[in-house]
């Protein structure tokens, strides 16, 4: 199978578009051969994470899949371990690895939204499930007694989506840059009194972390989810966070030099916009800039298919050296960790107990959340498939001219090479 048709399958774009791109993008950046060398270079890391593994190159889908599991499961021990057997469910634990984080990914500060900004912000439209749920009869009462960071946190889960975006987000549309600062990213384990408020939320998602761009926040609500591998995946979580609040803070102090666009690129940032028409394809190739993963919302919508960078994705890269790093801070088990180094692109297809092809990730997040909902392994593939896209541009270029043309055409959604 020749190389293009076999990152046509991975990918599940069209093989003629692939061989096109391939022909384009040499000719451009002058880099002869690269799709045959990703392959062979796919190849080389599967086998070596196999021998690692103690698995088969001939092993079936599961027996991998399986494997890359109790890998996860392994690695989550060793940091259970070494931060001293932290409890997901407790307030001072949650807090403690939240700081071991901060430590260890160093964020710089960032551009954010103003705390007086904030609190006029929530005087203005009050939020009133908040209120009652905490049983104040007005903001300022509220604020007086409460952590303003916490309040914004909880308006995710406690407040309705619906006012959310139509009253309370509204007031975005007026926001100017002398509304943000620089300062360092927060980060949070809610209080106790919030576990109640977020019991339909997390029972809904499935996802107790989270944070808010235009705030500089990371928050947890101390909650343990009753799998495997938890701590793993909140650590992972809350280093891939702290790149993407760095990404957008960059973009956000970018923006402030054009006052009079400032809040409608922001919103659309927020958002998490994505051109909705694809561009037509001549001598030149347009890569899309996707800055969410569109594979959540509908696994076969056509812009997947189509050549696109991935901002999360560039995101997502970063945090196996931040686990590394993290494993060297215990002097003991970095070697460990390094498994996962250089994996999120990779995978290919195995044969399942039908002798059927399927579709394994080899990357660190996916099998992370293949945890979350066990025996669900299919559904959790495009991180890996994202990271591809990017794997395919930065070979052409670089890494450092991927994270250069996501950061100048995320607002535009697209750009021609």
């Amino acid at each position: 199978m020749e190389a293009f048709e076999k990152i046509a399958k991975i990918l599940r774009a069209d093989k003629r578009l692939i061989s096109h791109l391939a022909q384009r993008m040499s000719k451009v950046a002058g880099r002869q051969n690269v799709l045959e060398k990703i392959v062979e270079e796919n190849e080389k890391r599967m086998k070596e994470s196999l021998l690692n593994l103690g698995v088969s190159s001939s092993a079936s889908a599961k027996e991998i899949y399986d494997a890359l599991i109790s890998k996860i499961e392994a690695d989550d021990h060793l940091f259970f371990e070494a931060l001293e057997e932290p409890w997901l469910s407790s307030y001072k634990d949650c807090q403690k690895v939240l700081a071991f984080s901060q430590k260890i990914a160093s964020p710089p500060p960032g551009f954010f939204l103003k705390e007086e900004k904030a609190e006029e912000l929530l005087i203005k439209n009050p939020p009133l499930k908040i209120l009652a749920y905490l049983k104040y009869s007005s903001v300022k009462e509220m604020l007086a007694k409460e952590n303003i960071w916490e309040i914004y946190c909880a308006l995710r889960f406690q407040e309705e989506r619906q006012w959310l975006n139509e009253v309370f987000f509204k007031e975005y549309e007026n926001l100017k840059p002398q509304d943000f600062e620089k300062r360092e990213i927060k980060v949070l384990a809610l209080s106790p009194k919030w576990s109640l408020g977020a019991e339909s939320f997390i029972a809904k998602k499935w996802h107790n972390i989270s944070h808010l761009k235009e705030m500089g926040i990371i928050f947890v609500i101390p909650v343990s989810l009753g799998f495997s591998g938890e701590l793993l995946r909140m650590l992972s979580l809350v280093f891939h966070y702290f790149h993407e609040i760095s990404f957008y803070s960059q973009l956000f102090l970018e923006l402030s030099k054009d006052p009079k666009h400032f809040s409608k690129s922001l919103i659309s940032l927020l958002r998490g916009e994505v051109i909705e028409k694809l561009p037509l394809v001549d001598e030149k190739i347009p890569w899309l800039v996707i800055q969410r993963y569109l594979a959540k919302e509908d696994e076969n919508d056509a812009r997947l298919f189509f050549p696109h960078i991935s901002s999360e994705a560039i995101h997502w890269s970063k945090v196996a050296k931040d686990l590394i790093k993290a494993g060297r801070g215990f002097n003991h088990f970095d070697k460990e960790i390094s498994f996962w180094a250089n994996l999120d692109w990779v995978g290919d297809y195995f044969k399942d107990e039908l002798g059927e092809d399927v579709l394994v990730s080899f990357n660190l997040v996916d099998t992370v959340m293949s945890l979350v909902k066990e025996k669900e392994m299919v559904k959790y593939l495009y991180h890996h498939q994202e990271s591809l896209w990017n794997k395919i541009f930065s070979e052409y270029f670089d890494e450092e001219k991927l994270e250069e043309f996501a950061r100048q055409n995320l607002l535009k959604g697209y750009f021609e090479i």
